[in-house]
């Protein structure tokens, strides 16, 4: 005879079967990534942090199957040292600094973001039309003595006008708001600053005097290698190759769209946080001009000839003491065509 208890333990053995089965069915229906989110480190208020706002509030990452965490930090040291320290998978930052790491055995690499980078800027009431009229006068610099813009346009000047702009002009060192301060206010002629904050200075009636684009060509390199990219573990791709081609293909439909709708422009406003209409519409035009429409072989190569160019006007400050740019620290699993 089936006791009441009996009874009892059956359903209750029957429940945690079902129960087991319901768990496993959920568990198959989960995607592998949702556990172990790319973990993506972004300057608070940068430009890589509108990116990634863009992906998160149009389901990009869901689109290409890839979870997504984002990890805000305070400076440029911040990103690098949650990196090198495994807070983060990935940050943006430069394949120069890719290639330092990896002359200290710690296997960087580097896939392309942004060919958006500086330009030398002038008030247009300072009277400078051309780069010789620079000669005896102040040049804002942001970023440092080993500048990327500031060394390019020494070697520029140098093969283009025989011009020693170290000796020539006086560099002035500051941070990027101050350097746009000072030139808005008249006590700079001219400088060189990020783009972003051009695109505040060109909607404020300051004008580009040299782009980095034509920096390069006057130097022999015609094809303009990306700078910005995002660096990660060469071991951590390899364990997450398609992960990192699906958060790839999910920044590229943010680009995409970026580039071609203003309206996807609206929720990014608070966090630009432009001073006028007029300054929020040069911050969109220069991404859009940064937007990379191709990458491979000849944006590789010229990579390498921009860093032979950089460590030789920087006496091997920039670059580290390394002398040659190994195509290894270009990622092998992105191109575009």
């Amino acid at each position: 005879m089936t006791t009441p208890a009996r009874v009892a333990t059956r359903l209750w053995l029957a429940g945690l079967i079902l129960l087991a089965a319901w768990l496993v069915g959920c568990s198959a229906d989960t995607p592998d990534n949702a556990a172990d989110p790319l973990r993506v480190g972004v300057l608070k208020f940068g430009t890589v942090s509108w990116e990634m706002e863009t992906i998160q509030r149009n389901g990009l990452a869901e689109k290409h199957d890839v979870a997504i965490e984002v990890v805000p930090l305070a400076s440029e040291n911040a990103l690098a040292v949650a990196l090198q320290g495994g807070r983060v998978d990935l940050i943006v930052s430069d394949w120069l600094w890719a290639a330092r790491q990896r002359a200290e055995n710690r296997n960087y690499q580097f896939a392309p973001y942004s060919l958006a980078v500086g330009a030398v800027m002038v008030n247009p009431a300072s009277g400078v039309e051309t780069l010789a009229d620079l000669a005896n006068r102040k040049l804002g610099i942001a970023g440092g003595p080993v500048d990327k813009t500031w060394l390019l346009l020494r070697a520029y000047a140098q093969k283009t006008q025989g011009m020693d702009l170290e000796r020539v002009v006086e560099p002035t060192f500051a941070a990027p708001p101050m350097i746009n301060r000072l030139l808005l206010d008249g006590d700079l002629p001219a400088a060189v600053n990020f783009w972003h904050y051009n695109a505040r200075l060109s909607a404020l009636g300051m004008r580009p005097l040299l782009s980095v684009e034509q920096m390069l060509a006057g130097l022999g390199i015609d094809t303009v290698p990306p700078l910005l990219g995002w660096v990660f573990a060469e071991d951590w791709a390899d364990e997450h190759r398609t992960e990192l081609q699906h958060f790839l293909a999910a920044s590229q439909d943010a680009k995409r769209l970026l580039n071609e709708s203003d309206e996807a422009w609206a929720p990014l406003e608070p966090m630009i946080k432009p001073e006028s209409e007029a300054v929020f519409a040069a911050i969109r035009d220069g991404y859009r001009a940064g937007i990379i429409k191709r990458y491979g072989a000849p944006e590789i190569a010229a990579a390498g000839q921009l860093f032979d160019l950089l460590a030789t006007e920087s006496d091997g400050q920039l670059t580290g003491g390394v002398t040659q740019l190994s195509a290894d620290v270009f990622w092998d699993g992105y191109r575009q065509p």
